[in-house]
């Protein structure tokens, strides 16, 4: 007779059993617990006052133009919500090709869906831009829709979509090409932050794989390079490195090229700072995959590229999957340096917004808004890469 071994029954726990274990174990978890919900209740219970009956909203919803879109022409407004309209169109495609075997309904669509709800019903908009967000609501879910019904042999075409879609949002704001071109000294607010941050992000990442593998080379001078590179950048701080992009990189460019523009200058400085600790992250993770891993590789026959490219680097962006998120969250919330720079982004054009005459002094409630947009961007990086790691199973 086979016996079965089970694991023993684990008894109900009720909500009132689980705050006394959790909460009020000991006299001095009481204690603990009873003085920090006094503070939060002081504290959410005053800033509710404040946010209720003193503070002055009025300085967002007259604004919401220049902190979304800064100085952009409104008449070319139809290119900015065209271009979000693709964004938004492929990343439900995306997500909805990602998750094809799950639930239809997730609480991050939900969520996304929700914040578009109160953007069309809460913030003061014009009715165009109403219809506008609700078009692209509409676009996301067919989007999400037609994603649930792709095959599996469509992956390896997403990648280039979204370089397509880049390039042509690209085309849509900058001009050219049959359209009136906008000089990128009009880009601003919450535009200019995520173009600096998008182009970062995108550019910094391949930089920050060839420098973590030079680091690693075998070949002496990529390898001394590349450590070069690596430790004079991170010695050196962020604002230092847009200073030289900004004003000493164009004396040691030719003459022709001296008048380069701004956005591309503090594009390349953030690129090149975020590179560098990329490629540390990075190394992290190439350390932490086992030699025998190499050594299979090369029993199978493949060369060294192609052990590099196909065994070890995967692995390895697997294993630090946290760190690099972490670091374009990074990047993102250090666009704000640029303001230093004159390029108004998200915080540039708020203080500029807080130099009009009619909202002097309403500091809390303008950062308090673009501090709540950089929290749901900085979210919805960490969302995906929490998700990414449960697909891939990062803590197996």
């Amino acid at each position: 007779m086979q016996i079965q071994s089970s694991a023993p029954p684990t008894p109900p726990t009720s909500p009132l059993n689980w705050v006394q274990k959790n909460l009020f174990s000991t006299w001095y978890n009481s204690i603990l617990t009873i003085v920090c919900l006094a503070v939060i209740i002081w504290g959410l219970s005053n800033f509710i006052s404040w946010a209720l009956t003193a503070a002055q909203w009025g300085v967002v919803g007259a604004n919401l133009r220049l902190f979304f879109v800064g100085r952009f022409p409104p008449e070319l407004y139809w290119r900015v919500w065209t271009a979000l309209g693709l964004i938004i169109g492929l990343a439900g495609l995306c997500w909805g090709y990602i998750v094809r075997n799950s639930p239809i309904f997730s609480r991050t669509i939900l969520f996304v869906l929700g914040v578009m709800i109160a953007a069309i019903v809460l913030l003061p908009l014009e009715l165009s831009a109403r219809l506008w967000i609700l078009a692209i609501a509409i676009i996301a879910i067919v989007g999400y829709a037609v994603g649930r019904k792709l095959p599996a042999s469509i992956s390896p075409w997403l990648t280039p979509a979204w370089g397509l879609v880049f390039i042509v949002n690209i085309w849509l704001i900058g001009g050219g090409l049959g359209l009136a071109s906008v000089p990128t000294n009009v880009w601003s607010g919450l535009l200019l932050t995520l173009l600096t941050a998008i182009c970062g992000i995108v550019l910094s990442f391949p930089f920050g794989v060839l420098l973590a593998l030079g680091r690693q080379s075998p070949l002496p001078i990529v390898r001394i390079l590349s450590i070069l590179y690596i430790e004079v950048v991170r010695g050196l701080p962020l604002i230092g490195i847009l200073f030289l992009a900004q004003v000493m990189l164009p004396l040691f460019l030719p003459p022709n090229f001296r008048n380069l523009d701004r956005v591309l200058r503090a594009i390349a400085g953030l690129v090149l700072f975020s590179a560098a600790y990329l490629a540390e992250n990075i190394r992290g993770g190439l350390q932490a995959i086992p030699r025998g891993q190499y050594e299979a590789a090369k029993a199978l026959g493949l060369s060294s590229p192609l052990v590099v490219l196909l065994i070890v680097l995967p692995q390895a962006l697997k294993a630090v999957i946290p760190a690099i998120v972490g670091q374009f969250i990074g990047l993102f919330k250090d666009t704000s340096l640029l303001a230093l720079f004159g390029l108004l982004e998200l915080t540039g054009i708020s203080r500029s917004i807080l130099a009009q005459p009619q909202f002097l002094g309403r500091y809390a409630e303008v950062y308090l808004f673009i501090g709540l947009l950089y929290w749901l961007f900085c979210y919805g990086m960490s969302t995906a890469s929490r998700y990414l790691e449960r697909k891939l199973n990062v803590s197996n």
